[in-house]
């Protein structure tokens, strides 16, 4: 579902509008693909869970102590996080840089630090779980330091089924990497 209160009246935004956009200071941070259906399901789950957590934060505040309903009302806050940060995992690219975004952990590259952005064909996690199988994959290269893992994969929860979504993605990463480097 595309966010227009989130864009910018600018041209390039206009030619993509079903992208959102992240404000981060003076930069704007994208997301160059939609959220595959297997995440957005992973978090309908843990947020319907964390409404039947909150429904019974109110039983127990009913029926019981409240310091019982207030640890039961924290669960159901880290189970909506951790949910809403499921939604934001994935890669993000800006005129500055690309970021990888985890369930912990944020990491920003520049344009300037990228050697080379290709698709490769190698064995892949399906779904992140320790199953591998043959897939495509973007690969990074980095001018200097440790390689970085592997960004983008055609079995993982946003592109699983979806092997044209991972097509154009990947594309839009090299061309960001094209243009910007």
């Amino acid at each position: 579902m595309p966010l227009h209160f989130l864009t910018a009246d600018r041209e390039s935004d206009r030619d993509a509008p079903d992208t959102p956009l992240v404000h981060s200071g003076l930069d704007f941070w994208r997301r160059p693909y939609r959220l595959g259906p297997w995440r957005v399901a992973v978090a309908a789950v843990m947020l319907l869970l964390a409404a039947y957590i909150l429904i019974s934060a109110l039983v127990i505040a009913m029926a019981g102590p409240p310091s019982g309903a207030s640890a039961t009302v924290c669960v159901a806050l880290v189970v909506i996080a951790l949910a809403l940060r499921i939604l934001r995992i994935g890669i993000w690219v800006s005129p500055r840089g690309l970021r990888r975004v985890g369930l912990l952990t944020t990491r920003t590259l520049r344009w300037r630090e990228v050697a080379r952005v290709s698709t490769v064909q190698q064995p892949v996690k399906w779904l992140g779980l320790p199953r591998s199988v043959q897939g495509q994959a973007l690969h990074i290269e980095r001018r200097r330091g440790e390689p970085l893992p592997t960004l983008l994969t055609d079995h993982s929860a946003d592109f699983l089924g979806r092997s044209a979504s991972f097509d154009r993605a990947a594309d839009t990463v090299e061309a960001w990497a094209a243009e910007h480097r």
